[in-house]
């Protein structure tokens, strides 16, 4: 069975402990834990640190590990969404750095998984873009291979909003783009998240099945498409103006098929719930309310 989990950054004030607690308490069985380097975010949802990698010793990762196990909530990655391949160079060497450290972390750690974007030069076209992908990542895949660590990357183009339009700052949101980042490495494979395709009005199931052997972490998020908004703006505007990202089972996606997709391939690894939905962001009361009812949603498909 896949093993229902949260992801962390919806939590940013919490402490590692409270989120364990917190999942044990809903009945998640797993967590992908935020990792962020420790300071300012940069967007929305980002620079969350519940574990803090440049701090960290033996010690504190056993630590974590001994907490987590104690509590029956695996960690189900390392997890850091930066863009490595930005035009800024030492923005882009800040993030590629930081994804090296997580490796090394979640090998010693035995999570063994990572999950993160591949970036992007908004600047560049897609090809140039993969380009600029291979001369950046194939360092990072030789370490995570030599550490036996998995890196998962999230299909989410990263061009909703107007500073990131056109050319969005994540490359990898296309089975075209798919195929040739997975030459790069066996090590390297999906974070897949149905929303993504479903924005870009792309079939969210039949990449289930074609990439099957690289699906190595799920997210479950939901949009709402505003089709009154669309009618006004069209889809060459950025999505912001016409999209709201909503709790699982409250946008557009089917996740009875795409839950049933995943069990047709036979996958049993982690599934968390993205929590990004406004409505429910008020107060740490509604974040909570939005998170279990995300869980009971998603809990009727998976049985965890």
């Amino acid at each position: 069975m896949m093993k229902l989990g949260l992801v962390s950054a919806i939590l940013p004030d919490y402490s590692f402990e409270q989120v364990i607690d917190y999942a044990k308490e809903v009945g998640f069985e797993c967590v992908e834990m935020c990792c962020w380097p420790a300071g300012k975010a940069v967007r929305r949802y980002a620079g969350v640190t519940h574990i803090d990698i440049n701090n960290i010793d033996r010690n504190k990762m056993d630590y974590y590990l001994e907490y987590a196990k104690n509590k029956g909530v695996s960690i189900s990655s390392l997890a850091y969404y930066p863009n490595a391949l930005d035009p800024e160079p030492e923005t882009a060497k800040v993030a590629q750095d930081h994804i090296k450290r997580l490796i090394e972390v979640s090998a010693e750690m035995g999570i063994n998984m990572v999950t993160t974007f591949i970036g992007k030069n908004k600047n560049l076209t897609v090809d140039q873009n993969l380009d600029l992908c291979r001369e950046v990542w194939t360092p990072i895949m030789r370490l995570a291979e030599e550490k036996g660590v998995k890196v998962a990357i999230e299909n989410c183009p990263m061009f909703f909003t107007e500073d990131e339009w056109p050319g969005g700052n994540n490359l990898a949101s296309t089975p075209y783009v798919w195929r040739e980042i997975f030459k790069l490495s066996d090590n390297i494979g999906l974070n897949y998240d149905p929303s993504h395709p479903y924005l870009l009005g792309m079939n969210v199931c039949k990449p289930v099945y074609e990439f099957k052997d690289r699906i190595f972490h799920i997210h479950f998020k939901d949009l709402k498409i505003h089709q009154d908004k669309l009618d006004e703006y069209g889809r060459f505007s950025y999505p912001s103006l016409w999209h709201s990202p909503k709790l699982p089972g409250l946008g557009g996606v089917d996740f009875s098929a795409f839950v049933s997709a995943l069990n047709e391939i036979g996958y049993k690894g982690f599934a968390c719930i993205e929590i990004e939905d406004r409505a429910f962001e008020g107060s740490i009361k509604e974040v909570r309310y939005g998170i279990e009812q995300s869980y009971r949603y998603m809990h009727q498909y998976l049985g965890a």
